[in-house]
């Protein structure tokens, strides 16, 4: 199981979270700031290198495993991410918002191997049997959310469909000529790598290692890091989306709700399973069966063609439901039900301490 995962023999650097010697002499350790003992007594230059280097996980200091990990993104982006959107033309900009997911998947397990010495079940990536149930709960959850929200907004006479199986060349997610069938594939693909990506970004590699830094304080342990990484990514996660079309800022905190929603479904199972399906399966019923807005960017392919006439306070109008107060309806039984689900499925309602231990590969 996820939560019995422990830390490697012997591992007590302040740097990240285990307890060390500086917290069983009752201070709180400095996990980025090197001391003379972290320089092993070499002076200047074993400073300079503790400031760096973790030498007791082998390992660089967190802080410059995130400067490694960033730069690889904007390493792909820019040089492979220009060619590509050069070559291909007409569906470029599809093109481009998909290469930041593939450089995700790519860039990001490959600097926490690397770097961070982490396998990627210690990305919340451990595919079991356990986590593929978490995944169809998460895909049950992400269809069941939206329906209801169509649901009250179609009673209420504020959501009318117009059409069905319809291609919008002028959306901000389209695939040129591809026939309608192809194009709802690939709206579902596009999501997948947008759910897969975003939380291995997010929760998986921020969110842990967040925790992990944050769990070396004695004052705060490890229960309340996990709880402050949640939180902080959350608060990530709704300014990420910020520079979307028609963002508010009723939208950007819905999304930091969404985000701590995300989070818990992370940090209540140590798995990404739910947060993965729960992200797939809402923006692709969203904008691929319903019609609306993900997020604020339309899709150039929907089962539904639908027309929004409610007040957009509630409704969301042009950003779609994540920005209205209608989806805090969503919002509270999402909440409710991943809660029923983590209870059912591993017997218990807490926060995964392994979270903020560190597994680290040999």
């Amino acid at each position: 199981m996820a939560d019995e995962r422990g830390p490697d023999e012997g591992m007590s650097d302040p740097d990240d979270a285990t307890p060390n010697e500086e917290e069983r002499a009752g201070r709180d350790p400095e996990p980025d700031e090197p001391t003379a003992a972290g320089a092993d007594g070499r002076g200047v230059v074993g400073l300079v290198v503790s400031a760096f280097w973790n030498r007791r996980e082998r390992r660089l200091r967190l802080l410059w495993r995130f400067a490694i990990g960033a730069g690889l993104l904007v390493f792909a982006n820019l040089v492979v991410g220009s060619l590509l959107i050069a070559t291909l033309g007409g569906i470029g900009g599809v093109v481009g918002q998909s290469l930041f997911f593939v450089t995700v998947l790519i860039a990001l397990p490959t600097a926490s191997y690397l770097v961070g010495r982490r396998p990627l079940d210690a990305l919340g990536l451990d595919v079991d049997r356990q986590w593929l149930r978490d995944a169809g709960f998460g895909l049950a959850l992400g269809v069941v959310l939206p329906t209801l929200l169509a649901g009250v907004t179609f009673l209420t006479g504020w959501l009318r469909v117009t059409g069905t199986l319809v291609r919008d060349a002028d959306a901000g997610i389209a695939f040129g000529a591809l026939s309608t069938p192809v194009s709802l594939l690939a709206v579902a693909l596009f999501f997948l790598g947008v759910a897969v990506s975003e939380e291995l970004l997010v929760r998986g590699y921020l969110l842990t290692n967040l925790a992990e830094s944050l769990g070396g304080f004695e004052r705060i342990g490890r229960r309340r890091a996990i709880l402050l990484a949640t939180l902080a990514t959350a608060a990530l996660f709704g300014l990420l989306h910020a520079t979307n079309p028609n963002a508010s800022v009723i939208s950007i905190t819905n999304i930091t709700l969404f985000g701590i929603l995300l989070g818990l479904a992370y940090v209540w199972t140590d798995r990404l399973g739910v947060a993965i399906g729960l992200h797939l399966a809402w923006n692709t019923v969203v904008g691929g069966v319903y019609g609306l807005p993900v997020s604020g960017i339309t899709v150039g392919a929907t089962v539904l063609a639908t027309e929004t006439t409610g007040p957009a306070l509630l409704t969301g109008g042009a950003f779609g439901p994540e920005g209205g107060l209608l989806v805090l309806l969503a919002l509270v039984v999402g909440t409710g039900l991943t809660a029923w689900w983590v209870r059912r499925a591993y017997g218990d309602l807490t926060l995964r301490e392994s979270v903020a231990v560190p597994t680290l590969r040999e």
